[in-house]
């Protein structure tokens, strides 16, 4: 296994319970800072992606929201979970974005309640410190959102106590089928992320800003997110009055610190939808390159000995789980079991 993003540290875990012995390579450090991983806000939130990805993402996304709890469950570390879904709202001005997500939801969303149209005083009872600031929004009712600063720790000290061999710290130069830097395995997986650009010149990086608050005076009970034809955001809350604001997607490889503009967009934004990050305190701004393949679709790209799961984009923590069944199947030359079949290609690299 080389790269161990969320990822390759789930496929691992994955292979190991399926009784392989399993080597992991990674250039980083256990608590994966220096990944795309790390630079997340860990939303596990299917419907909510459709305001831009395909219909085969929230598919295969509402697989992964049932794995999550189970691969939790089994670390070492516990790790914050919270499945109370997700509350979407939109400005009055900015219906139409709420609108369009609306009618991008799969068939029967609404229907089975997976989704629920929330009115202004549904969104008060959801998060009464939003009461009377928005008269429509959606209620994603299954979506959850995990501590990826957390679970990236917890998931590399779970590789260890189950026996495999991990070696931080240790860049490879060459991933080849069957092997890695000259030593030779039954099987290579390459989950290097942006790493792997040079053998797959399709993957392109976009680049993507957060920032990590201190807000005392803002208590949302979940993840919500503003629809804005512009500047849509996401606020997740973590631990300790902290909270996660982000959402840019910039075309752009540029990891460089994050922009001012950027910043101004995010907090203007936050404010927004809620005054009391007025007073918040900014305790990080983060920036990482996410991979991608121009239809930012993600692959499974498999030749003898060699199979590389890539291109995963800022839905990483959303398909791992997925992903990991899929590539442990076709390891073992069983159909996959999950929704993940189209998304399966040979290598031509």
């Amino acid at each position: 296994m080389v790269g161990a993003g969320v990822a390759g540290r789930v496929l691992a875990l994955r292979l190991l319970d399926d009784g392989w012995s399993v080597t992991v390579f990674d250039r980083g450090e256990p608590d994966g800072r220096h990944s795309c991983s790390w630079a997340a806000a860990g939303m596990i939130a299917p419907n909510c992606e459709r305001e831009a990805a395909e219909p085969e993402i929230e598919r295969m996304g509402l697989v992964a929201l049932d794995r999550w709890p189970a691969i939790l469950a089994a670390l070492d570390a516990p790790v914050r979970f919270r499945q109370d879904g997700s509350l979407v709202v939109a400005h009055p001005r900015d219906r139409q974005e709420l609108l369009r997500l609306r009618g991008r939801l799969r068939d029967g969303a609404l229907a089975d309640g997976t989704a629920r149209d929330v009115d202004a005083a549904a969104i008060a009872e959801l998060e009464p410190e939003l009461e009377r600031r928005f008269a429509h929004g959606l209620y994603m009712t299954r979506e959850a959102y995990l501590d990826n600063r957390q679970a990236l720790p917890a998931l590399a000290s779970a590789l260890t106590s189950r026996g495999a061999d991990v070696r931080f710290r240790t860049p490879v130069q060459a991933v080849r089928p069957h092997e890695v830097d000259g030593e030779r395995f039954d099987l290579v997986f390459d989950c290097r992320g942006l790493e792997a650009q040079p053998e797959l010149p399709r993957l392109r990086g976009v680049r993507g800003e957060l920032l990590v608050v201190m807000a005392p005076d803002v208590h949302l009970r979940r993840s919500v997110r503003m629809m804005h034809p512009r500047y849509p955001i996401y606020i997740v809350p973590r631990d300790d009055q902290g909270y996660i604001i982000g959402a840019t997607a910039i075309e752009s490889e540029d990891a460089g610190p994050v922009s001012v503009r950027g910043a101004m967009e995010l907090l203007s934004a936050a404010y927004a939808l809620h005054p009391g990050f007025a007073e918040a305190r900014i305790l990080h701004l983060v920036t990482h390159c996410r991979p991608a393949f121009p239809d930012n679709r993600p692959r499974i790209l498999t030749r003898p000995g060699l199979m590389r799961i890539n291109g995963l984009y800022r839905h990483g923590w959303l398909l791992a789980p997925v992903f990991a069944e899929t590539a442990a199947a076709l390891a073992q030359d069983r159909t996959p079991p999950g929704p993940v079949g189209p998304l399966v290609e040979e290598d031509a690299a």
